[in-house]
This record gives structure tokens, C-alpha cells and sequence, in this order.
């Protein structure tokens, strides 16, 4: 933490890539800003609740972290901040009970498709239920799709090229399982063999990035034991996951399994990446090109620094690709933000919408199970899917739309 406040000089080129900067136009609200506040804090020179409507309006999305010309690991430490807090605040009764049904539901996909088909039943009676409640009414979709699990192993088609581990996701394979099954039949067509370790859970990611430290640690234990070691790579399809399990190493400094936590983080690569080094084989031209808005995760671009790759594979299978403009702007999801932070996550949602619907595109690709979520409420008109997904359509022939 002393590294990143100490590497900050204040310069200000983080101010026009930060959300809730452009947004609240507060320099508290900057990354600036909060350095100086969490500075502040740890030297003893500000009570922590002053500071803590600042820092809980972060997004966490690291756009100042692509955007800083002096490398401040912002992210590490807004992470490491927060774990701090939520040992020394008093959280509102309503906030804890909210905060406690996220943490037993979201992790675990069983207890958040009941707790959605549950809440779906309640959603005519949204007027009567707690305002901390509403958020997660409103965020539901329609209709859940029905359970589709993973195998345990998934052939490659073909000459073998690479045999890797796959997260299989905790929310999406509620929400969209089919990202995962597409995952599956690419990386097959591309010769790659896939294990789904049967003892994987949560990555612990929103548990991490929401000051939980030691449910985090919990999760992420159970992942480093569950995948194994003769793989060439554990990847992910989820950007928000992709970057908690490669921050695995700062998650468990000064414990134990510091060491193997570091290696194991090492080997997360996102699906995109992976492919692109690998080399796509060239879906078979099916059906006219589609021009595809390519919407940069946050967690994605700037949290693990890929941005080309998935840009690259799309125009491989074929299609034009147009970024929208503010690209680093996020979109309003982070984790459970739109949740704790509904005001700021719809006004960043409908901003993120505007520019997309600007790029005159046929689809929205992106590369997390939140950005999908968030921004398909707020551009209903125009079909949202995972990079992945845009893919595996090419090979199998159905249109994405």
C-alpha cells in the first residue's frame, strides 16, 4: 500500500478515465483523491469514516491504472484498503444484510438460482420490500436459462495443441451457461483439450474486491487445490474472475501459500488471450459479416492488459470491429456495484448504451457475465454477447443475433 500512495504524484491524467470522476465531478471521488485520503487514514491524520463514502463509490475498474504515466498499482490498492476497513467500520443494518445475502448467494450457483427464481416470484412486490432490496429486483432478467453443467473433460477436436483448466464461473453459469459450453466447443475446434476440476467453487473475486479478505481466501484456497498441475494454462472466460485469481499472490501475501498462489496465478490466462497466442483456426465464412461493437471489460483491458486480443480474434472470424467512444469508461457493473451503488451504475450504464448505440453496430461483444448483464439492460435493442460466443456461432453456423 505505502509503494502505491508513494508513486502517485498527483498529476491528474487518471481525472477524464475515472467513472465516478466524470460522473459526481468531485476530486474525492478521483483516484487522486482517494489516494490522498487513504494517505491520510493510515498515517493517522483522518478517521476512516470520513473517507469512506469516497472510497466505497470507487468502481475498482483500473481505468487510472492504464491511464497513469507513473505505474501507481491503484488496484492493489483500493483492494488492500478496503480488506482494512471492513475491519475497523460499523456498517447500517440494511447494508450488512445486503452485503451478507451477496456474499452466501452470488458465490455459489445453486443458492443464486434459487434466490433468483425466488426473487423473480417476488418482483410485483418490489414497492414493499427494502430499498437495499430493489437493486438486485431490478438487475434480474426475465427468464433463467435452464442448467446446462460442464463436463469433466471436453476432447479436442483433431490434433491435440493444448490441454488447459477452466473456471466454470459462479453467476454465469446461472445467468448464461451457455458462455461456457461455447468455450468448450472453441477451444475444441482449435485443438485445445479442457478439464473442468469437479471440486472448483468461486474464485473470490467480489469477495476480494469487496474488503471480504478472509471469505476470499477461503474460495481461493479450494481453487488452489481443485486445478491441476499438468496444464498448460487455467483459463477464464470471465474478466472480473480472470483478474481476482491473478491477483491470488496479494490476496495470500505473508500467509503460507503465498508461493503457490503466485505460481497458480502465473497460469490464468482469459480465453481471448489464449487463443490469440495460440492462433485461431478461422471459423468457415457463415452467413455476411456482422459489425461488432467490441466493449473492453474493465478487469479486461485494464486490471489484465488485453485489449487487441479479442479485437484480433473477431476480425479473424470475419467481422468488422468498432470501439466506442470513452472505451475506458466503465460500465457502471464492477462486481456487485450496481447493487451497492444503483444511481452512479445506471448513469454510467445508460452512458456506456449511448455509445454503443452510436457505432451503428449489429452486435455488442464483451468479456464478462456482468458487462453482458448490465449493458443488455440498458441496450435492449441490440443483441449483447461474449466475445466467445460471437466465435463459436461462426464455427456452428447459427446466427448470433
Amino acid at each position: 500500500m505505502a509503494d502505491a500512495i508513494g508513486s502517485c504524484v498527483h498529476c491528474g491524467f487518471c481525472l477524464p478515465t475515472c467513472p465516478t470522476y466524470v460522473t459526481l465531478e468531485e476530486e474525492p471521488d478521483s483516484p487522486r483523491g482517494r489516494i490522498l485520503l487513504m494517505k491520510e487514514v493510515l498515517e493517522g491524520g483522518l478517521a476512516l469514516e470520513e473517507a469512506l463514502e469516497p472510497i466505497d463509490n470507487c468502481l475498482g475498474c483500473q481505468a487510472c491504472v492504464t491511464a497513469c504515466p507513473s505505474g501507481v498499482e491503484y488496484g492493489d490498492l483500493i483492494a488492500a484498503f478496503r480488506a482494512h476497513a471492513e475491519e475497523h467500520r460499523r456498517r447500517p443494518i440494511a447494508q450488512r444484510v445486503q452485503r451478507a445475502l451477496v456474499a452466501r448467494t452470488l458465490p455459489f450457483p445453486r443458492r443464486f438460482r434459487a434466490a433468483a427464481r425466488l426473487g423473480m416470484l417476488t418482483r410485483p412486490l418490489a414497492r414493499l420490500t427494502p430499498a437495499g432490496m430493489r437493486p438486485m429486483l431490478d438487475l434480474l432478467p426475465e427468464r433463467l436459462p435452464a442448467a446446462r453443467p460442464l463436463p469433466a473433460v471436453h476432447a479436442a477436436e483433431g490434433t491435440r495443441r493444448a490441454r488447459v483448466a477452466l473456471l466454470a464461473g459462479c453467476a454465469q453459469q446461472v445467468l448464461d451457461p451457455d458462455i461456457g459450453w461455447a468455450t468448450l466447443r472453441v477451444l475444441a475446434r482449435n485443438g485445445v483439450e479442457t478439464v473442468v476440476p469437479e471440486r472448483q467453487g468461486c474464485c473470490g473475486a467480489l469477495a476480494m474486491h469487496g474488503g471480504r479478505g478472509a471469505q476470499a481466501r477461503k474460495l481461493a484456497r479450494r481453487n488452489l487445490a481443485a486445478f491441476p498441475a499438468d496444464v498448460d494454462a487455467v483459463i477464464v472466460n470471465a474478466a472480473g474472475c480472470g483478474s481476482g485469481m491473478r491477483e491470488y499472490g496479494l490476496l495470500f501475501a505473508g500467509e503460507a501459500e503465498e508461493d503457490r498462489a503466485r505460481a497458480f496465478a502465473g497460469r490464468v490466462v482469459d480465453v481471448s488471450a489464449f487463443l490469440d497466442e495460440l492462433g485461431l483456426v478461422a471459423p468457415p465464412a457463415a452467413g455476411r459479416p456482422l459489425r461488432v461493437a467490441y466493449h473492453d471489460a474493465c478487469h479486461l483491458a485494464h486490471a489484465q492488459r488485453v485489449r487487441e486480443a479479442p479485437q484480433r480474434l473477431l476480425r479473424a472470424a470475419g467481422h468488422e470491429v468498432v470501439v466506442p467512444e470513452d472505451w475506458e469508461l466503465c460500465c457502471g457493473s464492477a462486481g456487485t456495484y450496481n447493487v451497492e451503488q444503483p444511481d452512479t451504475a445506471t448513469e454510467l450504464g445508460r452512458r456506456k448504451a449511448e455509445r454503443l448505440r452510436a457505432t451503428g453496430a449489429d452486435v455488442v461483444a464483451a468479456g464478462n457475465i456482468g458487462c453482458l448483464m448490465q449493458i443488455g439492460l440498458h441496450l435492449a435493442e441490440l443483441p449483447v454477447r461474449h466475445t466467445i460466443q460471437i466465435l463459436d456461432r461462426g464455427y456452428t453456423g447459427v446466427d448470433v443475433r
